[in-house]
């Protein structure tokens, strides 16, 4: 592909998401180009991460929500020091950041990332949706590409002010080797968990958190348990175990004790999703390009999702769609993936799912998307 770039990535942190994990897994499968990481805040789980494999990771340890003056030089005598040839940046405040401090410190070729949708009053973050607003504005100034990860996302903030001509779509990618079906790992989690042999298990992947909504979630469970048909159930997740009173509670005020296990975060997610028979995605809002869905069908799991962000594109027909914050259509949904079960219906539907993955969001596909985009500075990269 020619003369490695050199590029530096800026991210508000290295936590569990989405866009961490989209960003540990570019850097790890390209290997014709250079990556250093620089976390705002601090190595939280991909750092050590990114270290094993081999990438230069950088905490400036800024607490959370504030920026500090030390943070802030730390960040400019990075880039100064390194010179990197394209500074990628991913989110809101670190678009905002990275992307003014980058240019303060002379790097022409700021590549913002756009890994959100819908920003709502009252359930977003007033900062979030300040720092967006004012990143709309800085759009035609700051990036000389903005990369979003899904249609959903383009549209959104090319109505909230950014510039559409600097934007581009290049949809996340999956290492279709590590998430494949696992038989031996399906069968270890359902041990750990004493299930029944047969036992029907739906799952949801998503940290704790409101535009997760698993509140419609356990409703639809609620729902299903009235008409004596609800499966088990795993969520899975940062927030997501006994230390979550809130949760516990309105878990028992349901009725769903029996029927639910909190696992916390966990590292072996291609296992979970092989354990499980369907993946139900409930979120109300904000979702992008959710990973979870083409993980999930990558293992030959099928889906069913709110229809929030680019998921139906994800989905295709290979899982049900339905409209968000409806409990009772996501129950019908769900009823309607567990009915097909076992039939020849669903083994042409597991094997749809994988290779929908396999064929239109490979890991080989973003890689080399990220790659062109960044080598269209190419020419004037020795200015």
């Amino acid at each position: 592909m020619g003369d490695a770039l050199n590029i530096l990535h800026i991210i508000s942190s290295l936590d569990d998401g989405g866009a961490e994990g989209t960003l540990y897994r570019l850097c790890t499968h390209d290997l014709d180009n250079t990556h250093v990481v620089v976390s705002l805040m601090d190595l939280g789980k991909y750092g050590p991460l990114l270290t094993q494999a081999g990438i230069s990771v950088i905490s400036l340890d800024m607490p959370r929500g504030r920026m500090n003056v030390a943070g802030l030089r730390r960040l400019w005598q990075c880039i100064r020091d390194r010179r990197p040839d394209v500074v990628q940046t991913w989110m809101y405040h670190s678009d905002l950041i990275g992307g003014v401090i980058a240019r303060i410190a002379g790097c022409r070729h700021v590549f913002w990332g756009i890994r959100h949708t819908q920003l709502i009053p009252g359930e977003s973050a007033r900062a979030t949706i300040w720092v967006a607003r004012l990143c709309a504005k800085l759009s035609r100034i700051v990036p000389e590409r903005i990369i979003c990860c899904a249609e959903t996302a383009l549209e959104v903030h090319g109505a909230l002010g950014y510039d559409r001509e600097r934007m581009h779509i290049i949809a996340n990618g999956y290492d279709v080797s590590r998430f494949a079906p696992n038989p031996v790992a399906a069968r270890s989690v359902r041990a750990e968990l004493g299930l029944a042999e047969g036992e029907l298990l739906i799952g949801h992947v998503a940290r704790y958190n409101p535009q997760k909504d698993h509140e419609t979630l356990l409703v639809a469970l609620a729902q299903l348990r009235k008409e004596e048909r609800c499966p088990s159930c795993l969520l899975v997740g940062t927030g997501i175990d006994q230390n979550n009173p809130s949760l516990i509670a309105r878990i028992e005020e349901l009725g769903l004790t029996d029927r639910i296990h909190l696992l916390g975060r966990r590292e072996d997610i291609p296992a979970i999703m092989n354990a499980i028979d369907v993946h139900v995605m409930s979120s109300s809002f904000g979702e992008a390009f959710p990973n979870v869905l083409a993980e999930a069908m990558a293992c030959k799991t099928p889906c069913v999702a709110t229809d929030v962000g680019d998921a139906a594109a994800i989905l295709g027909d290979t899982g049900l769609i339905v409209p968000s914050r409806e409990p009772i259509a996501l129950a019908r949904a769900i009823a309607q993936l567990l009915d097909e079960h076992g039939s020849t219906a669903w083994e042409s539907r597991c094997a749809a799912a994988r290779q929908r993955i396999a064929t239109s969001f490979s890991i080989d596909a973003m890689v080399t998307a990220y790659d062109s985009a960044w080598r269209k500075t190419k020419p004037a990269l020795s200015d």
